[in-house]
């Protein structure tokens, strides 16, 4: 039954956040981000070249996301969902759970992004610039939902200064309640 949701941009933290609270609280989860990276896995795509089929192909994504649904509303679903629209389905089927969005500047989620898929500081500049881009444009059309809306959050924790054990302990003291 689904706890929490976790909310956040690309390198801002948010699945390791959701990883240390699985152990704490040994919870399940689902991570909506590498559902999307194992979809362009397996259509032999890149992350951004799936993305763009996305982009062109509405459909798509509205079947991702109507199986996030699916799970958020079932009883034995995952305690945790991370996905970067999880609080905008949470606040109509799940509307008590906390949702919480992990904040970080662009600037912040390049570097993170660097230590975590390589290439240069630059590259994933751009690289996030362009995904935010890409799925501000794909969001708005699909659902007039804005990612930087954060009216559908319970909590916003801004993580740009902050390491990973104080994210995690900030997001375990609101869900403690």
């Amino acid at each position: 039954m689904l706890q929490a949701t976790i909310s956040g941009p690309p390198g801002s933290g948010t699945s390791t956040l959701v990883e240390g609270i699985c152990k704490n609280r040994n919870w399940s989860s689902l991570n909506g981000g590498e559902v999307f990276r194992e979809q362009a896995k397996e259509r032999g795509l890149t992350v951004e070249e799936f993305s763009e089929l996305c982009r062109e192909d509405l459909d798509v994504d509205r079947l991702l996301d109507e199986q996030l649904k699916l799970k958020m509303a079932d009883m034995s679903g995952p305690d945790i969902i991370e996905s970067r629209l999880a609080a905008w389905w949470a606040m109509e089927i799940a509307p008590n759970v906390p949702r919480i969005h992990i904040s970080t500047s662009i600037e912040e989620r390049a570097k993170r992004l660097m230590k975590r898929d390589g290439g240069t500081y630059g590259e994933n500049f751009q690289r996030a610039a362009n995904r935010h881009r890409d799925d501000q444009h794909r969001y708005q059309s699909l659902y007039g939902i804005g990612l930087d809306d954060m009216t559908p959050y319970t909590h916003v924790i801004e993580a740009d200064d902050l390491g990973e054990s104080e994210v995690l302990s900030m997001a375990l003291k609101i869900l403690e309640g």
